[in-house]
């Protein structure tokens, strides 16, 4: 990590006493980054302002765990998570990390609180360029961090109007084009190519733009190679329930119409990662995670309409 990156995107201390464990403080929004980053060692908890909290609840024992919770440190939007005395190591800095066993897809880090938290990610094409799906916190040497990590990138997809945070800063100094959806295009106006109809749209080789209405009108789900599928907030995997599942209480357009587009799209793209900005990524057989979408439509047809309301999400 260069001195420029050190002095611009490590975590701070804040104003409580440095402690002698690994700890959350009280700034956390409940977003579920850290939880899904570092399983067994930070878990949800009542409380706080947003109907929940992070909180650690056994302090890492080998080095991987370690690493796993440099990892949520490094990704929380709040800075909420805190090594012990907040030391943070030279190296800690994990980003961005690789998801998959091929390294085809990696995982951003440093979320952003103006997308609440929502996770990013680059993905790598046989040509030797990459493309990112949704943002992470804005910095420059991040940027070129990325750059050097996974070469040049071509194009940034939004998936939908929550998460179009730092998409123009990204796609400038990638020199890279803007993608989102016509529903939600009054939220990235100067989006520089943009998804129209409810038809799939190829992005590039292998990767397919599967419009995706329900949490918002313009939802949009990226599938790559019939292996990846990224999300954004349409649907998750749920630590929770172990099963796929929508927020059905942050919905922006309509949750019937968002069952709607979960029964269509388990047959109308297939998929072995979910992918999610909010909520856990999860990897199943593709005939597994075709049957669970299948199960997902039927449940979330009989989701009541209800108004939006961040305390009662359950990842």
């Amino acid at each position: 990590m260069s001195t420029t990156e050190t002095e611009t995107d490590t975590p701070t201390q804040t104003d409580a006493r440095p402690r002698d464990g690994w700890y959350v403080d009280d700034r956390c929004l409940n977003c579920n980054i850290a939880r899904q980053y570092a399983p067994g060692m930070i878990t949800y908890a009542e409380g706080g302002n947003y109907g929940g909290v992070s909180s650690v609840v056994r302090q890492p024992e080998t080095e991987e765990e370690v690493r796993q919770m440099y990892q949520a440190a490094y990704a929380c939007p709040t800075r909420s998570v805190h090594p012990p005395q907040d030391q943070w190591g030279e190296d800690s800095d994990p980003y961005p990390v690789p998801l998959d066993e091929d390294g085809i897809v990696l995982l951003c880090g440093y979320a952003s609180p103006q997308t609440y938290g929502a996770t990013s990610y680059l993905l790598r094409r046989p040509d030797g360029t990459a493309m990112m799906i949704d943002t992470p916190r804005w910095r420059p040497a991040l940027a070129r961090r990325y750059s050097r990590a996974v070469g040049e990138i071509t194009d940034v997809l939004l998936t939908h109007l929550d998460h179009v945070a730092h998409g123009r800063k990204y796609a400038d100094a990638f020199g890279a084009r803007l993608w989102i959806h016509e529903g939600d295009l009054h939220s990235r106006p100067d989006a520089d190519s943009v998804i129209r109809g409810q038809d799939p749209v190829e992005i590039g080789p292998g990767v397919i733009a599967h419009p995706f209405p329900g949490h918002t009108a313009g939802s949009t789900v990226f599938v790559a190679d019939d292996r990846f599928c990224f999300t954004g907030d349409a649907f998750f995997w749920s630590h929770s329930e172990q099963d796929l599942e929508v927020a059905d209480s942050v919905v922006y357009d309509s949750i019937k119409t968002l069952a709607a587009s979960v029964t269509h799209g388990a047959d109308a793209f297939t998929f072995e990662w979910v992918l999610p900005g909010h909520g856990s990524f999860h990897h199943l057989p593709p005939e597994e995670m075709r049957a669970r979408m299948r199960d997902l439509g039927r449940r979330a047809e009989s989701y009541p309409e209800q108004e939006v309301d961040y305390g009662k999400v359950r990842y």
